[in-house]
This record gives C-alpha cells, sequence and structure tokens, in this order.
C-alpha cells in the first residue's frame, strides 16, 4: 500500500505539469460511445500509459471516477476492479441521452527545504499547515486541477450531464462529443474556470501511437471565444488535450496552479 501511494503520489506530480506527446498521459476508453437498447451498458479502460491506448504504466484509481447521468446527477461506477496496469469498471445506462465519464485529479504540491535537505509533499489545503515543518526554508506550494473525461450517448444525444462545473479547464461541445465522424470538421469549445479559454493550445492524437513511429498529433488554438476545430484524419479513439498556468488558485499559500483536461473521443467512418 505505501509503495502503491507513493507511486501514485508521483504520478500526481508528473500529471501536474502540461502534457506532452511522449509524457505519460491519463485516458479512459469506454467499449463504445453509442449505444441503444433496453437495458444498454458499456464497459471502461481507464489507465496512465506512455502508449494510447495501451496499458502499461498504472491505473486510474477509481475513487477519482464520477458518472454523470443525463439528467444531472451523479453516479459511481460498477463491477469496478483495480488491476496492476488498468482499472476496468462498468456504466449501466438506465437513462436514455449523454453521460459524461470523468476522473478529476486536484490537489496541492510543495518543494521546500529542511535542515539544507530538499522535500517534497502532495495532499490538500486542510493538510497543508501541518505537513511543512515550521522551519521549512524556501518554500513554495503550487494548485494543480486535472481533468479527464469520456461521454457515451444512449439513444439520441442530450446535455444534461454537460454542464460545466466552472472549475478548471473544461470542454463544452458545439458539435456533439459522440456524433463525430472521419473528414469532417468537429468544433468545441474551452472554458476555464467557466470563462473562454482563448488563445490555448489544443493538441489530438490518435490512439494505436504504439504502432506508429510518431504520435502524428494536430495541434490548433483557441481562438478569442475558446473556440477550436479538428478535422479527424481517419476513424478511431482520439485523445484531446489542453494545459495552461496562471496565478488565480483560490488557495491563499498557492503562488502558481497548474491545470490540464484530456477526453478521449471516438470518430466514426463517414
Amino acid at each position: 500500500m505505501i509503495k502503491h501511494s507513493l507511486k501514485w503520489g508521483a504520478l500526481a506530480m508528473a500529471l501536474a505539469l502540461p502534457f506532452t506527446a511522449q509524457a505519460h498521459k491519463m485516458w479512459m476508453v469506454p467499449s463504445a460511445t453509442n449505444v441503444s437498447g433496453n437495458d444498454p451498458w458499456v464497459t471502461v479502460d481507464a489507465a496512465v500509459s506512455n502508449d494510447l491506448f495501451y496499458p502499461d504504466h498504472m491505473p486510474v484509481q477509481l475513487d477519482r471516477v464520477v458518472v454523470t447521468t443525463p439528467d444531472g446527477q451523479t453516479a459511481k461506477p460498477d463491477n469496478a476492479l483495480t488491476g496492476q496496469y488498468r482499472s476496468v469498471f462498468d456504466v449501466h445506462l438506465t437513462q436514455p441521452g449523454t453521460y459524461k465519464i470523468a476522473a478529476v485529479n486536484g490537489g496541492l504540491f510543495a518543494n521546500y527545504e529542511v535542515d539544507g535537505q530538499k522535500k517534497r509533499w502532495r495532499g490538500d489545503a486542510a493538510e497543508l499547515a501541518k505537513a511543512i515543518p515550521a522551519n521549512a526554508k524556501n518554500v513554495e506550494v503550487s494548485e494543480s486541477i486535472n481533468r479527464v473525461e469520456t461521454f457515451v450517448t444512449n439513444g439520441k444525444p442530450s446535455d444534461g450531464a454537460l454542464k460545466p462545473s466552472g472549475k478548471g479547464l473544461e470542454l463544452v461541445p458545439v458539435t456533439r462529443f459522440t456524433d463525430l465522424a472521419s473528414g469532417e470538421a468537429a468544433t468545441f469549445q474551452l472554458l476555464l474556470d467557466g470563462k473562454p479559454a482563448s488563445n490555448l493550445k489544443v493538441m489530438a492524437i490518435a490512439g494505436e501511437t504504439r504502432y506508429r513511429n510518431a504520435p502524428e498529433e494536430i495541434d490548433v488554438t483557441t481562438d478569442k471565444d475558446g473556440k477550436f476545430s479538428l478535422t479527424w484524419p481517419h476513424a478511431g479513439m482520439y485523445w484531446v488535450n489542453a494545459s495552461t498556468q496562471d496565478n488565480k488558485s483560490s488557495i491563499k499559500q498557492a503562488k502558481q496552479r497548474r491545470l490540464s483536461y484530456a477526453a478521449t473521443l471516438e470518430v466514426l467512418p463517414q
């Protein structure tokens, strides 16, 4: 348990930094993004890995996963299991409409020195005062908010689950998340604390990077309204990511805030 906690803490530090095409990536992949029927289910793989979407590093912790149902309520995943490299869980689609499946990670990171030795700490705001020794020097505290999402629609799409929380980076559909086709442009809006996130770089990478010599990322930049468009070169699962940092942390001690967003979207053939 201690070893696992340390490993997760180290990974959380890495995830607090902006994602790159080469860095570890957190993702969730549903078995389907469009379903129908009297009693549909989907199974979701959730992991952190070097290659998309091949679990080779560590699982996503299930206590961070929240399912938002089409009526805007939240639920926990079913039949959840965490293995060495990935977590797996089911979502029972008991309502018609679009579901949002999210893993949200947030917390504080601190670097400091005690008696000439460099130390690191990760936790939440309530623990900060007790965690940092009174004789600590060169204390630097930063906040991180990382959100990873995917979407599944049962029957006709809906918007009830897609309302932004107004905290951190979030993605709003102009083109519906589960209505994407190869060769067609899809438009989305990126929000930062509920307001348009302008001039931010967004990248999209198709899955199966394990079998390519290069990630072949698609890079775009949000406009003044936080909007951007992506044209999918082929069908498949794509990982869409954006990150930024600022000094607008709600935590008094934190001088810097690092934010990232990632979504797994399925693009179907025309």
